[in-house]
């Protein structure tokens, strides 16, 4: 069995029923809402705890993501959204609250078992790319799949086959300096799935292109969506862009102060 089937029948426990790129907005306390990819309960952050400098930057955020959703966050700068994602994709740590992923409570794990999860269900899209500059796009999108101890024959497959889905099977050779923005990051997308993963989480993908690149970048994450059931947690501060998702969590002074569904979602 190759280890993308396997993860697919891994992910069976988490069914919610929907078809690909239509989100149901179930209660909790429905049978047929399934159980969350990510579940988070009174989650606050302080930094500088115990001085007299101490603040508090997210107050009680609780939010459920099921499997198929594609939720925006939006929020001005200073909202906390960034210290939210951070949290959420297991980069930081709450202070208090809890967070369970994939039915597993994640806030007290030894770093091991977060980077671990964080390699096998969560696929990181930044702004910034974040791609190793001296190697080609194929062995980018390969990386994740070697620390995840993939084969090197499997790797290779997947890798390819990943970039041929985001229009880049021409340049996997191509290192990242001879490549635009908009194609460094399709092959930051296609690393981010290299190991099918729970969620995508994409923190401002489009901030660092022209508005014709981040609309091809957008419509990749719409396909991934629409036509395979991606979950994906898009943090921007653009709200044109948010409209586009199935659900709006607005982020302001570190409290959720509006949830609703975008204008303009697919579906």
């Amino acid at each position: 069995m190759r280890f993308d089937e396997e993860k697919t029948e891994r992910m069976d426990f988490f069914h919610r029923k929907q078809e690909p790129g239509k989100t149901e907005y179930l209660d909790d306390d429905t049978e047929d809402a399934g159980k969350p990819v990510i579940r988070l309960r009174d989650i606050v952050k302080k930094f500088y705890v115990g001085t007299e400098n101490e603040l508090e930057v997210l107050h009680g955020i609780s939010l459920d993501v099921y499997p198929g959703e594609f939720t925006a966050i939006v929020g001005e700068s200073g909202s906390g959204k960034s210290t939210l994602m951070n949290i959420i994709g297991l980069l930081d740590r709450p202070t208090l609250g809890s967070y369970e992923m994939m039915g597993q409570n994640v806030a007290k794990l030894k770093d091991d078992a977060l980077s671990g999860i964080r390699n096998r269900e969560i696929g990181f899209v930044f702004q910034t790319y974040n791609l190793i500059p001296r190697t080609t796009a194929l062995k980018n999108v390969e990386m994740p799949m070697l620390y995840a101890r993939i084969p090197q024959e499997e790797r290779t497959r997947r890798a390819k086959e990943l970039l041929e889905k985001v229009g880049m099977g021409d340049r996997m050779s191509h290192r990242p300096d001879e490549l635009s923005g908009g194609q460094k990051q399709r092959v930051a997308i296609a690393r981010a799935m290299a190991n099918n993963p729970a969620v995508i989480l994409a923190d401002e993908p489009t901030g660092a292109l022209d508005s014709e690149t981040g609309r091809q970048v957008m419509d990749l994450f719409h396909r991934l969506h629409d036509e395979e059931g991606k979950t994906i947690l898009l943090i921007t501060h653009s709200k044109p862009l948010a409209e586009e998702c199935g659900r709006i969590l607005t982020l302001m002074d570190g409290r959720i102060v509006d949830e609703r569904r975008g204008s303009r979602a697919h579906g």
